[in-house]
């Protein structure tokens, strides 16, 4: 079990070895390791080895593991007893496409550190946030365990992916298939951010996604608006009609029994969220909007971050090109996306939604569905000593209270871990809200980096005396 002297060590030896760490992320962000385009697999398997070669000059038992697409690594340090806390850390090394190349200030993959325009030092490569500046902060903590104290605080497995950004098609089967090896009390991921540049934040909450395409169908073919309208049935104007009636006049959905199983947040943790003091003004109205649309007894935080949502994504029918057309559409469609929290069942909410459109459909006209996306929302227990730990231990590095947020975002590999592998994930992060992360000009904060490292040095430490 460490000793807090041990932690010092490793903050101690973090701080001098920066340059270096900063050095080793470069070399890492010049590898052009874009996933979804095929004349970049050679730089993804480059990628992979190089940092696994990385990760095994520290002490780990390190491989590149072929999987269905780009390969993964799976490492697993040497120094594991199987009698201390076993966390698996996730990350990827695969990042997005450069385009539209002309927006970049500079080459994507020539890493620079650069002034912001508010003066702040920041890093600025494809990656330098998602992901491989991410999980660097943590490489580097290991590294700097090691220098320092001659062994890692906790048992370890780490497993990096490649195909993070196209989807982790190929990920879930590996999962499958390495199980064993993958096995941990519980998994760790630096891919998400924190509250502001000064405070830091631990995701505890991602939404779920259930994802519908529906299509109404009536006549045999499109018919003249001038001989059949009023006459004949319009999926259009069914269609909309439908879709209207899904929110009521205070933003709540309407599909019976959609908010069965869901929870509110307990009160010390609204409490929490209402002295953060988001608001319209800050931000909806830098997106040139004014009025928050969800539930309109609910905190704007609850709506994107707690709260179950329906969204109608896009509308399909008729004659939509130049010039018109008089015409009745044989068919129109919608695709319809539901944000589910805890407590909501993926099946239950999608046959809740087919069975409310298939109620209201008039005679003459049948609906098709196609499901695009059925994935199960997650939280952390309250409870978790692991999350209790990694709290304080964030609140010690960066002198503000850490706090447990929720994301309105799904991100599916969560849920993976805990159906495939049966754990629970600790989302800690260092990203900001303006890294442009997939867009051009990606940067990450150069004291996100730095802090990141301290940050996690002191969570291994600190995970290393919380039982799970």
């Amino acid at each position: 079990m460490p000793t807090n002297s041990q932690t010092q060590a490793a903050l101690a030896r973090a701080d001098a070895d920066f340059d270096a760490a900063l050095a080793r992320l470069f070399a890492l962000l010049r590898i052009k390791s874009i996933s979804a385009d095929p004349a970049y697999a050679a730089d993804c398997r480059a990628a992979a080895e190089h940092l696994c070669a990385d990760i095994a000059s520290l002490g780990f038992d390190a491989e590149v593991r072929e999987t269905a697409g780009h390969p993964a690594i799976v490492a697993k340090a040497k120094g594991n007893t199987g009698a201390r806390p076993h966390a698996l850390f996730y990350g990827h090394y695969d990042v997005q496409p450069v385009d539209p190349l002309e927006l970049w200030h500079r080459p994507p993959f020539e890493p620079v550190v650069t002034d912001h325009a508010d003066g702040r030092k920041i890093i600025v490569a494809r990656g330098a946030q998602d992901d491989k500046g991410q999980l660097s902060t943590f490489v580097e903590a290991c590294r700097a365990w090691k220098a320092a104290t001659g062994e890692l605080p906790i048992d370890l497995t780490i497993v990096i992916e490649g195909e993070e950004e196209v989807g982790s098609k190929n990920f879930v089967a590996f999962l499958e298939a390495n199980k064993q090896d993958l096995a941990a009390d519980f998994a760790l991921v630096c891919d998400t951010g924190m509250w502001d540049p000064n405070t830091p934040a631990i995701t505890t909450a991602l939404r779920g996604l259930v994802y519908e395409e529906v299509k109404i169908k009536a006549a045999n073919r499109d018919l003249h608006s001038g001989i059949y309208g009023g006459g004949a049935q319009n999926p259009i104007r069914v269609l909309t009609r439908i879709l209207g009636g899904l929110h009521d006049e205070h933003g709540r959905i309407t599909i019976p029994g959609f908010y069965d199983g869901v929870k509110d947040l307990p009160p010390e943790i609204l409490d929490q969220w209402k002295g953060l003091g988001l608001t319209a003004e800050t931000f909806l109205k830098p997106i040139g909007l004014s009025l928050p649309a969800g539930e309109d007894d609910r905190l704007l935080i609850e709506q994107i971050s707690s709260r179950p949502t329906c969204d109608i994504n896009g509308i399909v029918g008729g004659y939509t090109g130049e010039g018109s057309k008089t015409v009745i559409a044989a068919e129109a469609s919608a695709k319809v996306s539901f944000r589910i929290v805890e407590g909501q069942d993926p099946a239950k909410i999608r046959d809740a939604f087919r069975a409310y459109v298939t109620a209201r459909l008039p005679g003459d006209c049948s609906a098709e569905f196609l499901d695009h996306s059925n994935a199960p929302a997650i939280a952390l227990p309250w409870t978790m000593k692991p999350l209790a730990a990694a709290k304080q231990a964030l609140t010690e590095e960066w002198g503000k209270e850490a706090l447990l947020i929720g994301s309105g975002a799904s991100i599916p590999i969560v849920a993976d871990f805990k159906r495939t592998l049966g754990v629970d994930t600790l989302l800690v992060g260092f990203g900001l809200d303006d890294d442009n992360i997939h867009s051009p000009n990606e940067k990450y904060d150069l004291n996100s980096f730095q802090k990141g490292i301290r940050s996690w040095v002191r969570i291994l430490g600190a995970l290393a005396v919380a039982k799970t």
